[in-house]
């Protein structure tokens, strides 16, 4: 007949540790978790995933300088915002130089079209004085 194992005195059931109190000094303090997975072929390394876990509270990750998701415009609805206004300036300067290109070729246009008599005129005029 064989014994049930027992737990660790620290994770057993008399200990008064529940899963809250395991997870609140995993938040507190952190924990990594890492791992790599190679596959090779005759020595020839055909795949490396490299695995890093690490959980945390966002207070603690943040500590730690890991603040990703704050300008994750998928995560945060102020970089979302961010995204946008940056975009919105960018189409509105884009806007502003197109109009004021289309507006300086109207200029030239009707400049254009005012000298336009004036060297049909001159031409006419040299035309004649030539076959004089």
């Amino acid at each position: 007949m064989t014994t049930p194992r027992r737990l660790p005195d620290p994770y057993g059931p008399s200990s008064g540790a529940n899963l809250a109190d395991i997870l609140e000094r995993v938040l507190d303090k952190g924990i990594v978790i890492a791992g790599d997975i190679r596959i090779n072929l005759l020595d020839i390394e055909l795949l490396t995933i490299k695995l890093r876990l690490i959980v945390a509270s966002v207070d603690k990750a943040k500590e730690m300088g890991i603040d990703w998701w704050e300008s994750d415009p998928a995560l945060s609805s102020k970089a979302r915002r961010d995204e946008l206004t940056r975009e919105n300036t960018e189409l509105r300067a884009r806007l502003e130089r197109l109009e004021a290109s289309r507006e300086a070729e109207q200029i030239e246009g009707a400049r254009t079209r005012r000298r336009e008599p004036e060297q049909v005129e001159g031409t006419r005029t040299r035309r004649r004085k030539e076959s004089s």
